[in-house]
């Protein structure tokens, strides 16, 4: 249903802007002894012009402002932009220590590459909706891509040039989903997932994945480490990602009710993007090679339909907003096939080894989301 008008609010939001530098600050309080370590190097981020690169890059180019050019960090992307440079990137395309480079993961390593001190693979497609859509390309950059870059490390390990870390991006899917015995989950949990169904081609290339930068570790000794996110949100996951948050957020700001496209029973955990990129230098930093580590929240566990009711009060307070929920089945017609029902990590090993600790509310980080989509409603197809 189309709504009326939203009233303009009683009171203006913060700006966006703001909510950014407020999420830097805090990244880089909780960073102070990883960035040390990381000053004067260079890191290679790939897929860096996607969600997960919004703030390890921008984290980086804060810490840089603080610090004399010997201490800074250079920082290189490599992405092959199919949907052209993002704006907040092209933004910040001139600053001296960031070096921008149109590669596609997938295909061989140019040849002209430096010698980098860290690396991290982020390089994915991420979103149920595109991963279905584009199956191969998807497993070709979780393995394919993710073997050049291995091999890479053990030239550089050759040549004496050794890498001090290296950050996989593997997936809280991997545990498919889980029993309930074994809620919340921790990295010990072997998964119950299927290898043939729609979500099989990210699922499983991410276990194999997995598989790859373990035995590298023990066979090569390379300081391969990696991350299992638990539903990260917030700036940077553009509006048109057709996950959750995003969708609720593109009902609510096009003046409709929000479409809920199961019965609103599954249950996750959100884990707002400021923890989340604190949890993942911590193990690029910090970890121990050949380990996963979960990064998420162990608490709430909020159910779909919980959490629209969540959004939708702060869209009321924020924006006058006026709309409520509508179950309708999806046009996707594998949308819910392999869903997990729950999914809620245990962090006691990232809390004990890593120090990781998230500190942002579920409400802080919606409020926070919700201004920033409110500034942010175009974006191409993710």
């Amino acid at each position: 249903m189309q709504l009326s008008h939203n009233k303009r609010p009683t009171t203006d939001p913060p700006k966006a802007d703001d909510i950014i530098a407020d999420d830097l600050k805090y990244i880089n309080s909780h960073l102070t002894g990883e960035f040390a370590r990381m000053a004067g190097k260079q890191i290679l981020i790939t897929g860096g012009a996607g969600f997960l690169g919004y703030y390890l890059i921008q984290s980086l180019l804060h810490w840089n402002c603080t610090v004399n050019a010997a201490q800074q960090i250079h920082v290189t992307v490599y992405d092959n932009y199919i949907r052209g440079v993002p704006k907040w990137l092209s933004t910040l395309a001139t600053n001296p220590a960031l070096h921008l480079v149109r590669h596609d993961i997938t295909t061989p390593l140019p040849e002209s590459m430096p010698s980098f001190s860290y690396i991290i693979h982020a390089a994915s497609i991420a979103s149920p909706t595109y991963y279905r859509k584009y199956p191969i390309e998807t497993m070709d950059a979780n393995v394919n891509g993710l073997r050049l870059l291995l091999d890479y490390a053990c030239r550089q390990k050759m040549q004496g040039r050794p890498l001090e870390g290296f950050l996989y991006y593997s997936t809280s899917e991997i545990y498919g989903d889980p029993t309930p015995d074994a809620i919340p989950t921790p990295e010990t949990y072997r998964g119950n997932v299927s290898c043939t169904g729609p979500r099989a081609c990210y699922d499983e290339s991410k276990r194999y994945g997995e598989a790859l930068c373990v035995n590298f570790a023990h066979q090569h000794g390379l300081p391969v480490k990696v991350a299992r996110p638990f539903n990260n949100y917030g700036p940077g996951l553009k509006i048109t990602d057709k996950r959750v948050l995003p969708d609720f957020a593109r009902d609510i700001f096009a003046g409709r009710d929000i479409t809920m496209h199961s019965d609103g029973s599954p249950t996750r955990t959100f884990c707002y993007i400021a923890d989340a990129i604190v949890g993942y230098y911590k193990i690029l930093v910090g970890g121990k090679p050949g380990e996963a580590y979960n990064i998420g929240v162990e608490k709430p566990e909020i159910s779909m339909a919980h959490l629209a009711e969540k959004v939708i009060g702060i869209a009321r307070r924020l924006f006058d907003y006026q709309g409520e929920v509508r179950y309708l089945a999806s046009p996707e017609a594998d949308y819910l096939v392999d869903n997990p029902n729950r999914r809620c990590p245990l962090i006691t090993k990232a809390l004990q080894e890593l120090g990781y600790d998230p500190g942002i509310s579920l409400e802080e980080g919606l409020r926070k989301s919700l201004i920033w989509y409110s500034q942010n409603l175009e974006a191409e197809e993710a």
